[in-house]
């Protein structure tokens, strides 16, 4: 599997001469198999540079949201594939009991919000509720489950048959507490996330911050590291980061969250246009 991060803030972009190394776009990422298959994890404002680098004649791609705040759909109607008549795009969201995806989408993807509607787009457009549960998109099984985040929000396990990934960029396992539940099966996300190759986890405050934003649904860094170590994760990216945040507040939160504590995983902050591949198990990982 191939990875690139093309946004990597959470709540609002951020761009300017502060955030140039961590990046300002908010949530996207792309996830390749070696057959093919195209995943667009998240449709925040990074999605329209990923869309302006598609050049291969891709017949498909499938978008995954976790969710429908602003924040992780902002980018849609400026991604350039949905322009193309011959373009099969397939759009997944958590369901609801009052709306479909496509009417609560429509909402924003539309007048006044937006001058252009769901149906003048000339791609052939389709819509899923996430399973809770397993699901195969090409080479890829997937399992969605839902995550401690308000409104309904999903995460993704997203497996090749060798490797997996998980994508949980909005998630509060805390729930108001300095720690995780000692028993592990209680803590949100921990079946997806357990025993991961590579987890993108929401960190986007430190310690003091959380404790002002209880209940808002995101993680302190220091939540992501433990729940990281809870799950047996291989790799873990911190993702989601404040927009309030500078590339230099970026490197303190970090520098004290881990001083003094050894790892059992790899660990960085996510970076805009960071690449990453996943090989077998029996293979070295490269960035």
């Amino acid at each position: 599997m191939r990875l690139k991060i093309w946004g990597t803030r959470g709540s609002l972009p951020s761009p300017g001469p502060d955030t140039v190394r961590y990046g300002g776009n908010t949530s996207c990422v792309e996830v390749r198999g070696e057959r093919g298959t195209l995943l667009v994890l998240d449709a925040g404002t990074g999605i329209r540079r990923l869309g302006a680098a598609l050049r291969s004649r891709i017949t498909r791609l499938d978008i995954l949201l976790t969710h429908l705040h602003l924040d992780h759909i902002l980018g849609i109607g400026f991604f350039a594939p949905l322009e193309r008549p011959d373009l099969d795009v397939h759009i997944w969201g958590p369901s609801s009991t009052t709306l479909n995806l496509e009417a609560r989408l429509a909402r924003y993807w539309g007048p006044p919000l937006f001058p252009i509607r769901l149906y003048d787009l000339p791609c052939r457009i389709a819509f899923h509720d996430v399973p809770l549960g397993r699901f195969a998109i090409g080479e890829f099984e997937i399992t969605g489950a839902l995550v401690c985040h308000p409104g309904p929000t999903v995460g993704y396990r997203i497996d090749d048959g060798s490797r997996v990934i998980v994508y949980i960029p909005d998630h509060e396992p805390a729930l108001g507490s300095s720690h995780l539940p000692e028993a592990a099966a209680w803590t949100s996300g921990w079946d997806l996330a357990r025993n991961a190759d590579l987890l993108i986890h929401d960190a986007q405050y430190s310690a003091d911050e959380y404790a002002d934003h209880v209940g808002w649904g995101h993680s302190a860094l220091s939540h992501a590291l433990e729940f990281a170590a809870t799950a047996n994760v291989r790799r873990l990216i911190a993702f989601h980061h404040d927009p309030n945040r500078s590339d230099a507040d970026m490197d303190r939160l970090i520098a004290d969250a881990i001083r003094g504590m050894p790892l059992p995983f790899r660990f960085a902050a996510a970076r805009e246009g960071a690449r990453l591949t996943l090989r077998h198990r029996r293979s070295s990982d490269r960035e």
